[in-house]
């Protein structure tokens, strides 16, 4: 594991839980709030309700779509901690710096190693456009 001090670990990992119960919040509420939209997309009088309420749900999809993609993130972290490995980059094996740590959370990658993968995959992990 990287050469962090417990105090250092007990910060990231409430901070990682913290964002974890929050997106999972967010999800239970989006999903809950999908249905209503649902009923309005499929009883709308008019095409423009309709519309809306199509727009809507898309909109509500992509939104689910970046909680979930970011509480795998958080996962993930949360596994790299029980294992051992976090803070340590995936690719080059250096450890992060505390400080991009407390940036990002979830960090699998230096900063370094993270611009070069970030050149090389593009559009990787961006979810769905609109």
């Amino acid at each position: 594991m990287a050469d962090l001090s417990n105090m250092q670990l007990s910060q990231m990992k409430r901070v990682l839980e913290e964002r974890g119960q929050q997106l999972r919040d967010d999800l239970y509420r989006d999903f809950s709030e999908k249905y209503d939209h649902v009923d309005v997309a499929t009883e709308a009088p008019d095409p423009g309700d309709s519309s809306f309420a199509n727009l809507t749900l898309d909109l509500s999809n992509a939104e689910a779509i970046r909680d979930l993609t970011e509480l795998r993130a958080v996962v993930a972290a949360l596994r790299r901690m029980d294992d051992g490995t976090y803070g340590t980059c995936t690719d080059c094996g250096i450890d992060i710096p505390f400080e991009r740590l407390q940036v990002q959370p979830m960090a699998q990658r230096c900063a370094r190693c993270q611009q070069m993968w970030e050149k090389t995959h593009g559009n990787a992990g961006r979810g769905a456009t609109l």
